[in-house]
């Protein structure tokens, strides 16, 4: 072998194991599993009184409600939802504690193994 492609596997190899090291130091290999899934939702009824907001999911790929978290400007109603399956077409109620709101607030479904909100709406309240 000669030393020219001696050099050059030597090159090779630390530019491989750089790459390979820079990406978990950087964080990078973390986040490639954890992507929020794509779905849409509406609002169907709020309930302040009962502390019960229904969602109805209008589109996108099933979701395990479990993963998910309900936040109304901030605050956090981690188990808000029942841990099943959600498909496109079906409502589910996400609870809260009532009678705590009494403005428009922002409402977010957060799906916590990414940490992303994928779902976002201003709701009135004091209706």
């Amino acid at each position: 072998m000669s030393p020219v492609i001696g050099v050059i596997l030597m090159v090779a190899i630390t530019v491989i194991l750089a790459a390979v090291i820079g990406t978990f130091v950087l964080g990078l290999g973390d986040q490639l599993g954890d992507t929020a899934p794509q779905a849409s939702f509406d609002v169907v009824e709020l309930s302040d009184a009962d502390g019960n907001i229904t969602f109805a999911k209008t589109g996108g790929q099933t979701i395990d409600a479990g993963d998910l978290t309900l936040s109304i400007s901030g605050d956090r109603y981690e188990g808000a939802f029942l841990d099943e399956d959600w498909q496109s077409g079906e409502e589910k109620v996400g609870n809260y504690t009532p009678a705590s709101y009494d403005s428009e607030e922002t409402v977010r479904i957060i799906h916590d193994p990414s940490g992303n909100a994928i779902f976002e709406e201003t709701v009135d309240f004091s209706s």
